[in-house]
């Protein structure tokens, strides 16, 4: 629970009627609770004291303004984000379903396994094709445990300076030790490059170096994610110090019937999703391309007039995806 000197100030503050002081104290004693993996009751106090969570919640402000940066062009290193897609909002293939309530079972009980000498797992590693899903778990693992999703900004950590990369890699790592959060590497591999590659140069080799120590201290009370669409190239030794491994695909049959169902919830429709031929339709798409489509044949069905979206939308926009990835792959 809070310490007693925060539990004076609370009392203390209240009965003077000072509204200011006492939203001050009540901030830093959530921010306490959180420390402590007290989501659940750090989420209720910022529910009574603002209402409802959101941007403006005492956590993500006081985190924001204290970011670190990049000293060579003062750029922040992360990006602090308020997640807001929840676990009814992803659709994953079982055994990541599984993993994921894995990882939410460990770190709501985290008391519990502690209390055995055990740790939940708080460094993951996601992998896979873009547009499957790696971010977006990401965004659900923070939303459902009541923490802020911090991303790591590759272009702000990558610096052309002789042993910046590392130092600002440590200044991330020592910032998100500190107070607890899920931190997402993106495109983690171009800071993971296999050493051995002849063809990357020495400076790269160190800041594999230096980041695979980092991983290995770690202790921190963030939730590491990394994600790659490479992970052929990723060095040999970053898998193992990863606690669990997702592995990411383009949706099956079932998944896309899940995904079209989850996506297109409160829209009407002149079809049924539970129509094998619809899923059809997008077969070989990955989520992002999904979701873009149904994107477009909502808006085709709004501007059009018309207040069911039919198959013709879908197949219209689906017509202009397929011309748009054939552009793509011909660049």
């Amino acid at each position: 629970m809070a310490t007693a000197k925060l539990l004076r100030q609370l009392v203390k503050t209240g009965s003077e009627g000072n509204h200011e002081a006492f939203k001050r104290v009540s901030e830093q004693l959530i921010l306490e609770e959180r420390a402590k993996n007290h989501h659940l009751l750090a989420n209720d106090l910022e529910k009574i004291l603002y209402g409802r969570r959101s941007t403006s919640a005492p956590l993500h402000s006081v985190l924001n303004d204290r970011l670190p940066k990049d000293k060579d062009r003062n750029l922040p290193l992360l990006q602090i984000k308020e997640p807001v897609r929840r676990l009814e909002d992803v659709v994953l293939s079982d055994e990541n379903a599984s993993l994921l309530d894995e990882l939410l079972q460990e770190h709501h009980r985290v008391e519990t396994l502690q209390s055995y000498g055990l740790h939940p797992a708080d460094k993951i590693l996601f992998c896979g094709p873009p547009g499957c899903g790696k971010t977006l778990t990401a965004e659900v693992l923070a939303s459902e445990l009541g923490l802020p999703l911090a991303i790591v900004r590759i272009d702000s950590v990558i610096s052309s300076l002789l042993g910046e990369t590392a130092a600002n890699l440590r200044q991330v790592f020592d910032f998100v030790s500190t107070v607890p959060m899920v931190v997402l590497f993106d495109e983690f591999d171009a800071m993971a490059k296999e050493r051995s590659d002849e063809a990357e140069h020495g400076e790269l080799k160190r800041v594999v170096n230096a980041f695979l120590q980092m991983l290995d201290a770690y202790e921190g009370k963030s939730i590491l994610v990394a994600a790659t669409n490479h992970e052929r190239i990723l060095d040999s030794a970053v898998w193992r110090r990863f606690d669990e491994v997702l592995v990411f695909e383009s949706p099956n049959l079932e998944q896309l019937r899940r995904l079209l169902s989850v996506k297109l919830r409160g829209l009407r429709r002149e079809f049924e999703i539970d129509d094998a031929r619809i899923a059809t339709l997008f077969k070989g798409m990955s989520h992002a391309d999904v979701e873009r489509v149904l994107r477009r044949a909502a808006k085709d069905m709004v501007l059009a007039g018309k207040e069911f979206l039919s198959e013709r939308h879908l197949q219209s926009a689906i017509k202009r995806e397929d011309a748009r990835r054939a552009r793509t792959k011909r660049s």
